[in-house]
């Protein structure tokens, strides 16, 4: 692992990127190659990501498997570079991932890079998930820098199956959104509601989840369209 991947070359980083990827590994390296590249010179990633994408990126988002049930069908809301739901899908090849994003530009990157890396678990929507609410019902829901908690889960919740599971990968402020959010979450019905970390020992700091689970019967609202996102508020690199 080297050249422009992003790879800081350390043992300790190749050591992780291996037991994490396995023999996906070749495969998360294209695409670190392809981030790297086509991602900065399309504004999809801010330049100085390319430096600390393994560790910031790849493996900070390829942990979060550890969370998803097996031949689950995901949803990556808000999709962007495909952070997380290309990396789950390298990983996790049981999967089925749907990337959801709205704009034309970053739809294009990731059918570029569904080609490129040759995922045959992935597809491509573009659209808002506010917009698709009746044609999924999906075991997971993940997004990653999309929106505060408050706003995510009225978009996610209504995709989810009875049961189903938002995984929203969070920073510092987690816990401060997930109590924000607590209103919300009870006017949906919802089973629970946590904080979870992953990949402790495997990335520093570990990656931070909060974890909705749905409740058993229909998610209230599912058939209310959720408020469109606010100017500002689309996903952005992290």
């Amino acid at each position: 692992m080297h050249g422009r991947t992003g790879f800081c070359g350390t043992i300790r980083l190749v050591g992780t990127a291996r037991e994490v990827f396995g023999d996906a590994l070749p495969i998360a390296e294209r695409y670190a190659a392809f981030l790297a590249k086509a991602g900065v010179e399309r504004g999809l990633i801010g330049p100085r990501e390319a430096d600390r994408l393994w560790e910031r990126h790849l493996i900070n988002c390829a942990v979060v498997s550890s969370a998803v049930p097996e031949d689950a069908q995901v949803v990556d809301i808000g999709s962007g570079a495909g952070l997380p739901g290309i990396v789950l899908a390298i990983v996790r090849p049981d999967l089925r991932v749907t990337l959801l994003e709205p704009l034309l530009r970053r739809t294009t990157f990731l059918n570029e890079c569904v080609e490129l890396l040759e995922l045959r678990n992935v597809d491509v929507r573009r659209a808002r998930a506010e917009d698709v609410v009746e044609e999924f019902a999906v075991d997971v829901a993940t997004a990653r820098a999309v929106a505060p908690l408050e706003r995510l889960a009225g978009w996610a919740l209504p995709l989810l199956r009875p049961g189903g599971e938002l995984l929203a990968l969070k920073g510092e402020r987690a816990a401060a959104e997930l109590q924000e959010a607590e209103p919300l979450l009870k006017g949906f019905g919802v089973r629970s509601a946590e904080l979870l970390q992953v990949g402790r020992g495997m990335v520093d700091p570990p990656t931070t989840l909060v974890r909705v689970v749905a409740g058993r019967g229909e998610v209230v609202g599912r058939r209310q369209r959720a408020p469109r996102r606010a100017k500002g508020s689309r996903k952005r690199s992290s």
